[in-house]
């Protein structure tokens, strides 16, 4: 028996659901964060951020798609800001889908422009004791992937 027929047999509709509830959770977080405004979008914004006030950041979201895997750019800062996370203790995930979050919020600003979804950080509200189940269930998420050597997971956002 390989590997590869071992790693076949293991229960795919678990781990399935597993990614479907952390989909659905971090759609759930962004919706959130967004009408609390907290939640700040855009590679150099996330940085200058993070830069600023690493401390205050609770989530972070990387999201390219498949065009996107050849931006060196890109990649050399999602490098970075994926070390700065690790460093800090702060959760990361991976979207695969730039459209859908888009979709979950909102692909334009007030100028027209499109926005910057590439990185998106979720930070805590200045209101004490403000505490997300769709966040807990992320960084149980999170926490479960690290047990398994996957320190930066990729979710699929729900349709």
């Amino acid at each position: 028996m390989t590997l590869e027929e071992t790693h076949g047999q293991e229960p795919v509709p678990a781990e399935h659901d597993w990614m479907q509830g952390a989909g659905k959770a971090l759609q759930e977080l962004l919706v959130s964060a967004q009408r609390r405004g907290c939640l700040t979008a855009g590679v150099y914004e996330s940085a200058k951020l993070m830069n600023v006030d690493p401390d205050n950041v609770a989530f972070c979201v990387l999201a390219a798609d498949e065009e996107d895997e050849g931006d060196i750019a890109l990649q050399i800062h999602f490098t970075l800001i994926q070390a700065f996370c690790c460093e800090n203790d702060i959760d990361i995930v991976r979207v695969t889908d730039v459209s859908k979050l888009a979709a979950v919020v909102g692909a334009g600003e007030e100028s027209g422009e499109p926005r910057d979804l590439h990185c998106i950080l979720i930070t805590n509200p200045n209101e004490d004791g403000w505490k997300d189940p769709a966040l807990e269930k992320l960084n149980s998420f999170c926490e479960e992937r690290r047990n398994v050597n996957d320190w930066v997971p990729t979710i699929t956002l729900p349709e």
